[in-house]
């Protein structure tokens, strides 16, 4: 808003103050003009009526110099009002909650319907959700940067990493990695040379992100509690994401990370970590064997941090990609990967934690 808004302004057709008596200018002529054009008005013989002529005169010339009627018929202009400023914006979400809560919920079903079922069912789930991972990064990476990362042995790696991972542990895991970035290079050389290096490197870079990371989710579920331990990294990563997007709706003023995700705050931040640190209390003292609640508040503390920098991590992702989401297989949370962005970077935290509170099991 600039500063002439805060001013009443001069009477339409008016570029300056009448001085004299003389009239103003109207919007058809200036006041030069005026003053030729115009002819003088004849003094009459009368003294009396020159002084009533005269006093007129005076009195049209203080009305204009006030902001008053120049003539009788003439309506005097009022000042224009400040306008009022609009009602605060009521904040809303960003996206549909409903459809969001009913896919959490048909998904949060599933995963504990095979979690306490079969573990290798579950497993199972882990495999088709890394492939589908890969499936979105590999081709926003192809459409927006024109990088082409190997679909083909990142899928079969990444699956083949998972269930490396359930039966023979990190060391499984890690061989199976290797494996996977040689096939790599070697699936890329039957194209032509050129943006060899990029696309190479991007297929690296993705098995390690989304199925090697994806592992460490795995290897908890071969403990003799897996299933509790699976539940509890979940149940603390999802509460860390709902602590944070509650308080920072309601409270958020002060920006986390604005050049990376504008709408984390650090309200939110605090919020996922009070959030966090309480339900791993809970979830320590009554659900994992030999864990104690102050074991719990560093648990909670460290999925906090972790899932805030790997939901940052992926919007660093995303825009340099310039675009929104990763996919839009999830209504109301876009692609699989948008559900994995704070998953995965916690699963190797969370289980190194519970290893060393409680043993591997």
């Amino acid at each position: 808003m600039n500063d002439s808004s805060w001013g009443a302004p001069q009477g339409a057709g008016y570029r300056g103050a009448p001085e004299m008596g003389v009239a103003p200018a109207g919007p058809a002529y200036d006041a030069h003009e005026a003053q030729q054009t115009r002819p003088m008005p004849n003094v009459p013989d009368d003294p009396d009526a020159g002084r009533d002529a005269q006093s007129r005169a005076n009195r049209d010339g203080d009305a204009a110099r006030v902001g008053g009627p120049l003539f009788r018929d003439e309506m005097p202009q009022e000042p224009m009002s400040t306008p009022l400023p609009s009602p605060p914006q009521k904040k809303r979400a960003g996206r549909d909650l409903r459809a969001a809560i009913g896919v959490g919920v048909g998904l949060g079903a599933v995963i504990v319907a095979s979690l306490f079922i079969v573990k290798a069912v579950f497993v199972g789930v882990i495999a088709v959700a890394v492939v589908v991972g890969l499936w979105e990064l590999t081709s926003r990476l192809q459409e927006q940067k024109g990088i082409k990362a190997p679909l083909i042995p990142l899928a079969v790696g990444g699956a083949a990493m998972v269930v490396a991972g359930y039966a023979r542990g990190a060391e499984g895991a890690w061989v199976a990695m290797a494996l996977t970035a040689l096939a790599v290079l070697v699936w890329r050389m039957t194209e032509p040379p050129d943006g060899y290096l990029k696309d190479v490197t991007a297929g690296v870079f993705a098995a390690f992100y989304v199925p090697f990371l994806a592992t460490f989710v795995a290897m908890m579920l071969t403990a003799d509690d897996g299933h509790w331990r699976v539940l509890v990294f979940l149940v603390l990563t999802v509460v860390s994401d709902t602590g944070a997007y509650a308080v920072g709706w309601r409270y958020g003023t002060h920006k986390l990370a604005p050049r990376i995700s504008p709408g984390k705050t650090r309200e939110g931040l605090l919020g996922a970590v009070a959030f966090a640190m309480v339900a791993g209390a809970l979830c320590m003292e009554f659900l994992i064997d030999g864990g104690a609640w102050w074991q719990g508040l560093l648990l909670g503390l460290a999925v906090a941090v972790s899932a805030t920098l790997g939901d940052l991590g992926e919007s660093m992702i995303k825009r340099d990609l310039g675009i929104k989401d990763m996919g839009t297989l999830l209504p109301g949370h876009g692609g699989i990967m948008d559900r994995l962005d704070s998953l995965l970077p916690t699963a190797p935290v969370f289980w190194l934690l519970l290893v060393l509170f409680v043993g591997a099991g």
